[in-house]
């Protein structure tokens, strides 16, 4: 169950003024009791294969490519050819040579929209409510993390019909208790109809050192001088289609390409960020303004919108001091140069189509999953660890990482005030249901099938209509039936006609939103939401009213003035709900982290490792966070052996228990503080039972002892542990792979232990409800 002990910990989402989407907050999370059932209407389910447009099978080409690009974390705004002053020529070409939607909307949350993506159905509804690291249980059947076997994804469709289908990059759609190296695999890439996948599974990686699968299997990093992640990618990508045109040149290939870019952390080569100095002195106010006035002239937004208010909790950028202007410049250049060279790999996977003669028989489809974070709150963040356990980092330790930021030692997150721009001209961000979180980029560009290069469009578009659209123009039908499950109907709604009619109607009339428990409706150009507070009855949340056709931003609310249209709203929302498994509603968020559901995997008192064991990403480690455990390494040892016996983790958090100097060591960096016990005895040769114990005494607090053979060799007070999420990398018997965790070892590689060790045995408490007084 949910831990329900209150915390202490200030967060500087409560200083912008949303705690509503990512504060901690005490107690049971509040739900709204309902019927939930599946969207099972078909109102807006897509008969495929029974053409909504002029494009008959005719004009579609006998091969036509498929290519998904996602963008993860990028604002409305980010893109060139959408206002930015970030160089994207690359994706500008694209916009140049297909279309540009204005009018595109995403869920608020990355794992929602993607699943939404891949199915072509609503997220609650195929039982993607929130991201795949949190499992709220039994209680919600459509907030479990996965994608149920009824929602097939366009790559179990479209290799049933002739295609090969190839997924790079951020999986982020299996529960994250599933992230072993055992499985289970029916929610891997492979496990949902793909050929072929390498990148990660999780939320977000690092750049550098990221914890790679390929296929269904984990896979060290490439030994490559100047190594990248995007770049890895990429040239992985180039050579899946280049072995599909090779050997099966007949066959045409659907590419899922997600990339990590721009979720935090921040992290690219020096010279993308110097690219940009000077660039960004005059600072957000500015930078935002002057987006606008492009969007203006590029008519990427209407010629009467009006730019969002700041958002609460966003200083004035004149009022800053010098030193935290400094902080943010440099931020903002990082995450600039991070963008830019996400487009330059954009531009050698589309001249690699060019050069092979399968650019014009490829619809590429480029978006990004939600609006920009403000999750870096008033400071930004070097440590990502520290910002989602919504720990505030301070001005100094920031500037004292400023000659590292973007590089392997401090990945950046930008303050909140850049996400702001980022989202121009909106308000709010990701995980809101205004626009701000849900309204983003679309490019679509296939030469063979769209003539009106360089165009805008402003239908309405849903995520959820993307593969729909592209099952139309396919002239596809989706089975009835995927490995013998039958397949609920689609939500998603064709918008294949726009392509070649520029005031087509929009086809998608209706859209409900929800995240964190934040609300919203569409319906034929008015929208209706409401921001949650945290930890109040639903029932009691303020809505708002929005005649988005003629007030893009969101800026006039007419909820006073229409209240009949507003309750109208309000029910249509509940319509939506009960049809499509929205109900019971959560406001649990970042909280959500260490929430062990009862029928997880993870719901055992005891774990036992063996050293032969490979990598285990710290969401499928053993859930030790506000409770008592001990870990029991049975070992045999010499005098002259050392090295680590256990590591979760990385530079930024983590632990390890390692052997120095003959010495035992146990080190817990929480981020804002690092915990080191050291045994002032050395070690006996032989056969010795290694020891860490940890006996909670208040919430995320206790006393950490190091036995062998059940002596006491040292203990010290740990006053605060982390509350959310121990750690970015994961846990190794014997080593500590990637970043290691302990600066005491760092310049040892792995640190492989040279003794014997028989396993690794954690033994948890069931005391995290209360404190073990």
């Amino acid at each position: 169950m949910f831990n329900k002990s209150k915390l202490d910990y200030s967060t500087f989402f409560k200083v912008l003024a949303i705690s509503s989407m990512v504060a901690v907050a005490a107690g049971c999370s509040p739900k709204l009791d309902a019927q939930s059932s599946s969207a099972n209407s078909d109102k807006q389910n897509l008969k495929v294969g029974e053409r909504s447009t002029e494009i008959e099978t005719g004009d579609v080409p006998s091969k036509t490519n498929i290519v998904y690009m996602v963008l993860d974390d990028s604002g409305f705004s980010d893109l060139g050819s959408f206002g930015s002053e970030i160089k994207t020529p690359n994706l500008d070409k694209l916009a140049k040579n297909g279309l540009r939607y204005n009018n595109f909307n995403v869920t608020p949350l990355c794992s929602p929209t993607r699943a939404s993506l891949l199915t072509g159905r609503n997220h609650h509804t195929v039982g993607m409510g929130s991201v795949a690291n949190f499992d709220y249980g039994p209680e919600f059947p459509n907030k479990r993390g996965s994608i149920r076997p009824e929602a097939g994804t366009i790559a179990e469709v479209l290799s049933e019909n002739g295609y090969n289908t190839y997924a790079l990059g951020k999986w982020h759609l299996s529960p994250t208790s599933q992230v072993t190296p055992a499985g289970p695999y029916n929610n891997w890439p492979l496990g949902k109809g793909f050929n072929r996948f390498y990148g990660f599974l999780e939320d977000s990686a690092d750049q550098y050192r990221p914890e790679l699968t390929e296929d269904n299997h984990s896979i060290p990093v490439p030994s490559k001088e100047g190594y990248h992640f995007s770049k890895d990618i990429v040239d992985k990508s180039i050579q899946y289609a280049v072995d599909n045109i090779s050997v099966a040149p007949d066959n045409p290939f659907f590419m899922y390409m997600a990339f990590g870019a721009q979720h935090q952390p921040h992290q690219v080569p020096e010279k993308y960020i110097d690219m940009y100095n000077g660039v960004y002195d005059e600072g957000w106010d500015v930078i935002r303004q002057k987006r606008f006035d492009k969007q203006k002239a590029l008519g990427i937004i209407p010629k009467d919108t009006k730019l969002a208010t700041t958002n609460p909790g966003v200083d004035k950028w004149d009022d800053l001091s010098e030193e935290n202007k400094k902080a943010f410049i440099r931020m903002k250049q990082t995450y600039a140069g991070f963008l830019t060279h996400t487009d330059e790999q954009v531009g050698r996977f589309m001249d690699f189509l060019e050069e092979k003669g399968e650019l014009d028989n490829t619809m590429i489809v480029f978006l990004s999953d939600n609006g920009a974070s403000a999750i870096g709150g008033k400071l930004g963040s070097v440590n990502q660890s520290m910002a989602y356990n919504t720990i505030p980092e301070n001005i100094d330790d920031i500037l004292d990482n400023y000659e590292e930021m973007g590089g392997e030692k401090a990945g950046t997150d930008y303050p909140a005030g850049w996400g702001q721009v980022s989202n121009t001209p909106f308000k709010f961000y990701k995980n809101s249901t205004y626009a701000g979180g849900t309204h983003t980029p679309l490019i679509i560009s296939w030469p063979a099938g769209i003539k009106d290069k360089g165009a805008i469009r402003s239908q309405y578009v849903h995520v959820s209509d993307i593969t729909a659209t592209v099952y139309d123009m396919l002239g596809i039908e989706v089975p009835e039936t995927i490995k013998g499950v039958e397949q609920m109907p689609l939500s998603g709604t064709s918008f294949v006609k726009s392509f070649t009619d520029s005031n087509a109607e929009s086809a998608k009339k209706t859209q409900y939103f929800e995240v964190s428990g934040h609300r919203a409706i569409y319906s034929e150009g008015w929208r209706a939401l409401t921001m949650h507070v945290k930890g109040e009855p639903f029932e009691n949340d303020k809505w708002e009213l929005y005649h988005v056709d003629k007030d893009f931003s969101e800026m006039h609310d007419l909820a006073k003035e229409e209240p009949k249209k507003l309750e109208e709203m309000k029910k249509l929302w509940m319509k939506e709900a009960e049809e499509n498994g929205v109900l019971p509603l959560s406001d649990l968020f970042l909280e959500a982290f260490a929430n062990v559901a009862d029928d997880s995997p993870r719901a055992r008192s005891s774990f036992i490792y063996y050293p032969e064991m490979s990598h285990l990403s710290d969401s499928a480690s053993p859930p030790i966070i506000n409770r008592s455990y001990t870990i029991d390494v049975p070992i045999k040892h010499k005098g002259h052996d050392e090295g680590v016996l256990l590591a979760l983790g990385n530079h930024k958090s983590g632990y390890t228990l390692y052997i120095k100097n003959n010495q035992l060591v146990y080190e817990y960096n929480a981020g804002f503080k690092r915990y080191k016990i050291v045994s002032d005895k050395k070690l006996d040769e032989g056969e010795l039972v290694i020891q860490f114990a940890f006996n909670k005494t208040d919430d995320y607090a206790g006393i950490g002892s190091l036995y062998v053979n059940d002596e006491k060799y040292a203990e010290l007070k740990m006053e605060k542990t982390l509350p959310y999420k121990t750690a970015f990398e994961g846990m190794d018997i014997g080593k500590d792979l990637l970043y290691p965790v302990s600066p005491e070892y760092a310049d040892q590689g792995e640190f492989n232990y040279s003794g014997y060790i028989e396993k690794v045995v954690f033994k948890l408490k069931n005391d995290l409800l209360t404190a073990g007084k």
